[in-house]
């Protein structure tokens, strides 16, 4: 769990994860920052708040069991999620991870199981899901038509995220140059192509207040977004790199002055869209 001024949901967290699954289980806190001791927990600190991948991979290093569950520091655990993450690892032995349906605090079904961002999709939905929601680039790219399936998907939120350990070791873990944002996209992408696929499991359901750790700087926050979608696109469009970084530059500006626009697009579905609601 990568930690950072924590507070009383760190507590929460903790407190929900006996009843989530009967598999033993070790809890790392990455520390980048205001975590104090945690009893049952192994505190690191990371030296300084180091961006999220980087923090994930400190708190990952050196473990030698079959699987890691990654975790923001605002989750609660529904019961009987962890074990239906395991079941699903089950019944799909090459998935290299493999990610729950997220709740919002509101009750709504957020959108963590996603096609990969390209160019066309990414720019529909950069200008038009923040007033816009279920426009149909933000719909395609979020995957939001239909029912909530388990399946091959994009990638995952990593803000929850099983990964097996050795594919995570296959694939050198995050790329530490991703300070927040597109880490867990850039992960998922390596994932599917050098190990296995990425699989979403509607069934197994946390609940995410989201933004405990961001909302001290919302303007670094926003500004770590753009970036972190520039160095992505960029990579995978490299002739079109100073038009993408001109791009989200305006749109930076824009989302300066529209808060809107920063906050991007709501939830589109309520949680009873999940399998068994």
């Amino acid at each position: 769990m990568v930690t950072y001024h924590p507070g009383a949901t760190l507590t929460a967290l903790l407190a929900s994860l006996p009843a989530a699954g009967t598999a033993p289980y070790e809890v790392v806190l990455a520390d980048n920052g205001g975590t104090p001791p945690v009893a049952g927990a192994q505190r690191r600190p990371t030296g300084g708040n180091v961006g999220y991948g980087r923090a994930a991979n400190m708190g990952c290093a050196g473990f030698a069991g079959a699987w890691l569950l990654i975790a923001n520091q605002d989750l609660m655990f529904e019961p009987g999620c962890l074990d239906e993450l395991c079941a699903a690892a089950r019944r799909w032995p090459d998935a290299a991870a493999l990610g729950p349906g997220i709740l919002t605090p509101q009750g709504e079904l957020y959108p963590s199981a996603r096609a990969l961002p390209s160019l066309g999709r990414g720019v529909g939905h950069a200008l038009l899901g923040w007033c816009w929601p279920t426009n149909p680039w933000t719909a395609a790219y979020r995957r939001e038509r239909g029912d909530p399936v388990e399946g091959h998907c994009g990638w995952l939120s990593g803000s929850c995220l099983l990964v097996r350990r050795e594919a995570f070791d296959a694939v050198g873990g995050f790329d530490p140059a991703y300070f927040m944002y597109f880490e867990d996209t850039d992960l998922c992408e390596r994932l599917a192509a050098r190990v296995g696929p990425c699989v979403y499991v509607p069934s197994a359901v946390v609940r995410h207040e989201g933004g405990t750790a961001t909302r001290e700087s919302p303007r670094r926050m926003l500004w770590a977004h753009h970036l972190s979608a520039f160095r992505y696109l960029r990579r995978r469009y490299p002739l079109l790199g100073p038009l993408i970084g001109l791009g989200l530059l305006a749109r930076f500006g824009l989302a300066l002055l529209i808060p809107g626009l920063g906050a991007g697009a709501r939830p589109t579905r309520g949680g009873e869209a999940l399998p068994g609601r």
